[in-house]
This record gives C-alpha cells, sequence and structure tokens, in this order.
C-alpha cells in the first residue's frame, strides 16, 4: 500500500473512531437531565468525501480541499424507530447547509448520509441558510423552518455585513424530497427562530416567531412571537402578539427565541428556548424551559427562574464562545427526552433526561422574584426547611457550612 493510501486509512480509521465511540451520560447529573460525555456531531464527523480529494494524481498531498469548520444547531426527528439530526454544517467559506446524520441510538454513532441537503431556492435566493427546526405536523408533512439570510438590499454602499433575516419554510414527508414554500410572512421587518407548533389551533396553522427589527438587534419585537395562519402555502401571520417577553436583568434581557417545537403533556405544552444576556465579555446564551396552557399554547402557565442549561468546560470554547443554543429535541412515546443543543456554534451535544423530570422542574422551581432581595427571601425558605429536615439522622452525612 502507498504512503498516500497508508495516510488514506489513517484519516478513515481514526474518523470511524470517532463515530462509533460509546456517549455515556455523566453522572450524577443535576436530577433535571444528564449530559453527555462527547459530542453527538462535529466538524470531524463530515465524511472523509466531502472534504478529500481522494483522486492521488489530482491531489498528491491529500490536501483537505473543501473543509468544514463547524457543525451545529440541529433540528432533531424520530422516524421509525431511527433519530435523525438535520446538521447546520459550516464550511470553511462560511456558509452554512443542512445535512442529515442519522442513527440507531439518540446519544451516539451519528453517521452523514452521502450528500447534504440540496435546498430548493426561491425566487430570491438565500445566501446562507441555517437552524432548521424540524416539526411533525398533524397535517401529516414534516415542515422544516429555518433562517433564510440575504444581503440588505439597503445597506450603504462598502456595507457587506448587513443582512435580512425571513422564516425560510420547507416540507418533506421523508427527509429526502424537500418542497421550498414562500417565506414565512409577518408585521416584522425581520425573523429569525421561527417554529411551527405541531398542531392546528382554532383550525389554523400556529407559528411562534421571534419579530425583531434588524438583523442583529430585537428592537421593540423582543421576545417569543405568537401568530396564527390560515395556510402554509403561503404561510402569512397578520398579527403577532408576545408569548415570553424579554426582561431586563434576567437570563432574557437582550432576546430570547423557541428552540424546537413544544413537547405536549397533560399539564400543558412544554417549552424548551434560549435565553441572552449582555456581560462585559459579550453576549451568553443559555437554555431555559416554561410551560404553556393546554388549550391556549399562547398563555404562559409556569416560568421557571433562570436556565436549564448552560455553557460549562469545553462547551464555553469555540467560534463564538459562551454559548449554548438548541434547535432540536426528541420526545419519545415512552417518556425519554432528549435535548440536543450546540456549544459556541462549533459543536452539537444532547442532554437526556424524560418528560416527568421537565415537568416537574417546570412546574416546582420557582419563578424570577426579578430583585435580588426576592431572589434570597426564596431561597431562604429552601434553606430553612432543609435545615429543619438535616436534624433527622439520616442526613447526618450532610455537614451545615456556616
Amino acid at each position: 500500500m502507498s504512503a498516500w493510501m497508508e495516510q488514506l486509512k489513517s484519516l478513515a480509521e481514526k474518523q470511524e473512531e470517532l463515530i462509533v465511540r460509546p456517549n455515556p451520560a455523566v453522572v450524577p447529573g443535576n436530577g433535571i437531565y444528564y449530559r453527555h460525555e462527547h459530542p453527538v456531531v462535529t466538524a470531524d464527523h463530515a465524511p472523509l468525501y466531502w472534504r478529500y480529494d481522494l483522486n492521488p494524481e489530482t491531489n498528491p498531498y491529500l490536501m483537505e480541499r473543501i473543509g468544514v469548520n463547524a457543525a451545529f444547531n440541529a433540528g432533531a426527528i424520530e422516524l421509525d424507530g431511527k433519530f435523525y439530526l438535520m446538521v447546520r454544517v459550516e464550511g470553511v467559506d462560511r456558509k452554512s447547509f443542512f445535512a442529515v446524520a442519522e442513527s440507531d441510538s439518540p446519544t451516539e454513532g451519528f453517521r452523514f448520509r452521502d450528500y447534504p441537503v440540496l435546498l430548493p431556492e426561491t425566487e430570491d435566493p438565500d445566501i446562507n441558510v441555517y437552524d432548521m427546526r424540524l416539526v411533525k405536523h398533524e397535517d401529516g408533512y414534516i415542515y422544516g423552518l429555518f433562517c433564510s439570510e440575504r444581503k440588505d438590499p439597503d445597506a450603504p454602499k462598502g456595507d457587506t455585513s448587513s443582512a435580512v433575516a425571513q422564516g425560510g419554510i420547507v416540507r418533506t414527508k421523508d427527509l429526502q424530497t424537500w418542497e421550498r414554500l414562500p417565506d414565512l410572512k409577518t408585521p416584522s421587518p425581520q425573523q429569525r427562530n421561527v417554529v411551527l407548533h405541531p398542531e392546528f389551533v382554532n383550525g389554523k396553522y400556529a407559528f411562534y416567531t421571534r419579530p425583531q427589527d434588524g438583523f442583529i438587534d430585537t428592537g421593540a419585537g423582543g421576545g417569543i412571537g405568537w401568530g396564527l395562519a390560515d395556510s402554509m402555502n403561503p404561510a402569512i401571520v397578520p398579527h403577532e402578539s408576545i408569548v415570553d417577553e424579554k426582561v431586563y436583568h434576567t437570563i432574557k434581557e437582550v432576546k430570547n427565541g423557541q428552540g424546537a417545537a413544544p413537547i405536549k403533556t397533560p399539564q400543558g405544552w412544554l417549552h424548551i428556548a434560549h435565553g441572552v444576556r449582555n456581560t462585559a465579555a459579550g453576549l451568553r446564551y443559555v437554555i431555559y424551559a416554561f410551560m404553556t396552557d393546554l388549550n391556549d399554547p399562547s398563555k404562559v402557565t409556569h416560568a421557571p427562574a433562570g436556565h436549564l442549561i448552560a455553557p460549562e468546560g469545553i462547551e464555553r470554547i469555540g467560534d463564538v464562545s459562551n454559548v449554548v443554543f438548541t434547535n432540536g429535541l426528541i420526545a419519545r412515546d415512552n417518556g425519554d427526552v432528549y435535548i440536543y443543543y450546540a456549544s459556541s456554534d462549533t459543536r452539537l451535544h444532547v442532554a437526556s433526561t424524560t418528560v416527568d423530570k421537565l415537568v416537574d422542574y417546570v412546574t416546582n422551581t420557582p419563578e424570577d422574584g426579578l430583585r435580588s432581595r426576592a431572589s434570597v427571601e426564596t431561597r431562604s425558605k429552601l434553606i430553612a426547611a432543609n435545615l429543619e429536615r438535616m436534624q433527622s439522622p439520616e442526613y447526618s452525612f450532610l455537614k451545615r457550612q456556616g
């Protein structure tokens, strides 16, 4: 075997080790969910034949010709017992595209299909696409809702960064053939983080939106929005209201957005979302949860204070540091839940939990008192109850620290 082929074999073996390695839960966890030891998808999971010219005559040095920079922000769905991730893959050219990775396990063994998704374009082609949510709707289609980015036509001459974001829509029944529908129309100048509710509401399609005034700044439109449309083709929302607003000095003081479609439970619709706040080092993204009314999904019934997941360790390092973001979630019929979240716009992780645990967390965790004293009062009630309970001999291994 030639040295060239030996090098290719080494690359293939290393990648196979990455894909098949076990990905156990990290115990003991926090009682709400378990992180897992390794990311479920990274740039290194991208097939070698996406990145290397495998002809030794045209690539004598076995160079990576078309590099992959990151794999993150994946939509997720379970179909016929298999698990699928609609991964946002970013090339070294900065262009993002979608690619389906699949596995028999929800936490490991994900392999990309041979080709990325060749997404149909509208008459006004997208410059960049990303962050697709996959939703099985009761109308029989699987919808993919994503951010469609185009250059701002009103940008001043020489401004090559201003952009316009809108809610792109595709639909499929097999994750193979995709039909492009017109972009979502709402009263807002721009849209991101658009999610389709999985059921009809009053006979209409229901959308969670994120109205914003500009490409980066939400402006006056901050918060998770809500609107109804008569059709998906075209999807037109004539009125938006705010379901979950951004709030001063909280984890969502700058902006917030729905993650995947909410989970239907007997207690209400369970939502996983992301919140953003300012810090001296820049924006900090975390994941949080809340619940809305079963009969009126636009009405919040429970809102625990603080984050559900925040970046830890290596999760804090990447292209955009100190960020966790989710747009993919799988809730299985047996009650298991898998939250797929990206860290620092670089790689994709999974947290495993159950519907029962998430419902307990959302309905029994205190809400934000919105003031420091109120937070201390809430915590002090817990401390007082616990100190009294710790008088029992069975808690003797716990020590008071003051």
